[in-house]
């Protein structure tokens, strides 16, 4: 037996498995050139500068014949939804811009441009739904439509306890508006599908899409005014949006978008519609007259706080609740005096107000609670001057109740 060294076996192996890579690799060229198995010959692969394989040269091209016959993926049906109703009312969704008037250093008006916000065409002659804080204090107004023409506008009527408004601008008699459709909120659900026309940021007719989130939301606009039943919504919401619609998915308005709920200005999340029956119910008015007729109880109230209950407990006059209104001052000759309520007679100060003490506590107004003066707002709303409520109230320890007839409420009060 012949002996070899580790050397010489390594050396070897080595040569054996050369050739048997060799013998592999020319065997799978013959089969590739002759084609064995059946088909074209395998394509030829070129070397990348990194030594990957790069597309096979020979490889077929794809054609456009290749793709005759294959659609494009179809719109979905919410797709579908939503294109339809920007297509049929983006153009009754308006810009308005407005001007404000200051003052210069030599006691000069200047006209500088104030806000602007979005509106809803709600009549064919010009009619525009909007917010009031939009058009508030403007000195001018002006309308800006889809095919970007632009006319003045005027304020038709306003309701600023609703913050709802109603303008007015003149089309040209050959331009054809196209009104939005009113729906109804009454019957609105969490979880169903809401849209937004607007002009965030001044991008007109923007189109964003959310679902209502919330119902019956009360919304503090102001230190007497709080908005009821607002419509919460995650639809993109932002400054401009204002004043524009709220649809449901058949393309019927069902809210006015009026406020977003954020510590930054931007949308979060969090947006806010005035309930479309809201207008539906005033904005007749507002068209007839300008204005809101309201009830109202002639008197001046104050808001119990702690500070006043712990000085009126001091006094020896503790008031029995510690939610309430305190009647500081009632009109001599007024619907409150006719009622047989008492103001208060001893006068006090606290901070910058002086009211008076000693006078009734009330606490419902119509059936209402009425723990604020918001809360007294918004009892009345809905009653209009000749009609009676009924206002139960403390004197004293003692509970009593009365009947008031309701004088109508001016814009100071």
């Amino acid at each position: 037996m012949k002996l070899y060294s580790r050397r010489q076996m390594y050396i070897g192996l080595t040569c054996a498995a050369i050739g048997a890579s060799a013998l592999i690799l020319g065997s799978a060229y013959l089969i590739a050139k002759s084609g064995l198995f059946g088909g074209r010959a395998a394509p030829v692969l070129a070397d990348t500068a990194f030594g990957l394989p790069q597309a096979a040269i020979s490889a077929p091209q794809a054609t456009p014949a290749d793709f005759q016959g294959s659609a494009l993926p179809a719109y979905t049906q919410d797709e579908n939804e939503n294109i339809s109703l920007y297509a049929r009312y983006n153009e009754s969704v308006v810009n308005i811009t407005t001007e404000i008037v200051n003052v210069n250093w030599f006691f000069e008006p200047v006209p500088q441009s104030g806000g602007s916000g979005s509106g809803s065409i709600i009549d064919a002659r010009g009619y525009v739904l909007t917010n009031y804080h939009v058009v508030e204090g403007a000195y001018k107004l002006f309308v800006n439509l889809a095919d970007g023409s632009q006319y003045e506008a005027s304020i038709i009527g306003s309701d600023p306890q609703n913050d709802l408004a109603v303008i007015k601008f003149s089309p040209p008699a050959n331009h054809n508006l196209r009104p939005i459709p009113l729906g109804s909120s009454a019957n609105l659900k969490v979880g169903q599908k809401v849209l937004a026309i607007g002009n965030p940021f001044g991008f007109e007719r923007t189109l964003t899409q959310g679902i209502v989130s919330g119902l019956g939301r009360p919304i503090q606009k102001d230190n007497t005014t709080v908005l009821q039943n607002m419509i919460q919504t995650d639809a993109s919401i932002n400054p401009g949006n204002s004043g524009g619609p709220l649809f449901n998915a058949a393309g019927q308005m069902i809210g006015i978008n009026t406020m977003i709920y954020s510590s930054s200005g931007g949308s979060v999340g969090i947006g806010f519609a005035i309930p479309v029956d809201t207008a539906v119910r005033i904005v007749p008015e507002l068209i007839k007259t300008g204005k809101v007729k309201r009830g109202w109880i002639e008197m001046d109230a104050i808001q119990l706080f702690p500070a006043l209950t712990s000085y009126l407990k001091q006094s020896g006059s503790a008031a029995p609740v510690e939610k309430g209104l305190l009647v500081s001052a009632i009109k001599e000759g007024g619907s409150a005096a006719k009622a047989g309520l008492k103001g208060g007679t001893t006068a006090v100060r606290y901070g910058q107000s002086t009211f008076r003490v000693g006078g009734d506590i009330i606490t419902s107004v119509d059936g209402k609670v009425t723990g604020s003066i918001a809360d007294l707002y918004t009892a009345l709303e809905d009653n209009k001057p000749g009609e009676k409520v009924e206002v139960e109230f403390y004197r004293g320890g003692q509970k009593m109740k009365t009947t008031v007839t309701l004088t109508e409420q001016s814009s100071q009060e």
